[in-house]
């Protein structure tokens, strides 16, 4: 019996969003597992110094510019991994916002935002690789959810909506590129601790209420995500597809 492997050796794997938080945290993971790491930030000063903590790590990266949102913008960013190393093998398609409000006090423009950031740009960057990955009859694509995209939490009106339909775009390319050799899987964390999330964990009453919903009484670090990430990413997963990973501490299955 031959086991599959979990390394990433001369793999090449791009992480949208990847300058910082939860997106830089997997192209750690992913580049500690042998990877060639490349990260796309609008922030060119986020990705400069992302790019030098990946670098004294001794992980292989490289940075582009890029505003998901704009499709000939991440068409380009394609090709120019495709120039530079000849293909792309994985896709972290993480890049993300969220604005929190009420649903009485959003605004049109807080909706639009959200959902053109987390849900359109979910889709062009998909879309790109797809093109990329069925031409080389091979590819991992791994959408970076929520658990907000399965269950209710107050505040949360657009970025619920957005992560709900990443889980459902998850399902639909699955069953398009499974026949090019394309796996299509996703990842819903709870309450990951970053720059994002930082201010609002900080309300007492809030984190509490989280921690108690949560069955190992704690919020999730950026270490919790490197499993699945590199799981989805290499060959131990060639079998899965379809799949929405949460990883949330016990909290959806409550």
């Amino acid at each position: 019996m031959n086991f599959p492997t979990f390394a990433l050796n001369e793999k090449v794997a791009l992480i949208t969003g990847g300058s910082k938080g939860i997106g830089f945290g997997m192209a750690v993971a992913l580049g500690e597992y042998g990877a060639k790491v490349v990260i796309a930030s609008r922030g060119l000063q986020d990705l400069e110094k992302a790019k030098e903590q990946l670098e004294g790590r001794q992980i292989d990266v490289k940075i582009f510019q890029v505003d998901v949102t704009k499709k000939e913008q991440v068409e380009e960013l394609v090709q120019n991994i495709v120039k530079e190393y000849g293909k792309l093998d994985i896709l972290v398609n993480n890049a993300g916002m969220n604005i929190r409000k009420p649903l009485v006090e959003v605004e049109e423009a807080d909706w639009d935002q959200v959902i053109t950031t987390n849900l359109k740009g979910i889709f062009l960057m998909g879309q790109a690789a797809a093109k990329q990955m069925i031409k080389q009859k091979s590819g991992k694509i791994i959408n970076i959810s929520s658990i907000l995209g399965s269950i209710g939490f107050s505040m949360q009106t657009s970025y619920a909506a957005s992560k709900g339909g990443i889980n459902q775009l998850t399902k639909v390319w699955a069953d398009e590129l499974a026949p090019h050799g394309i796996t299509v899987n996703a990842i819903g964390p709870a309450y990951i601790k970053t720059p994002m999330t930082e201010e609002w964990l900080a309300d007492e009453s809030r984190y509490s209420e989280i921690v108690n919903n949560t069955m190992l009484k704690r919020v999730g670090n950026l270490e919790d995500l490197a499993g699945p990430v590199v799981f989805f990413a290499s060959e131990a997963s060639n079998y899965v597809t379809g799949q929405v990973l949460n990883v949330d501490g016990g909290w959806t299955a409550k």
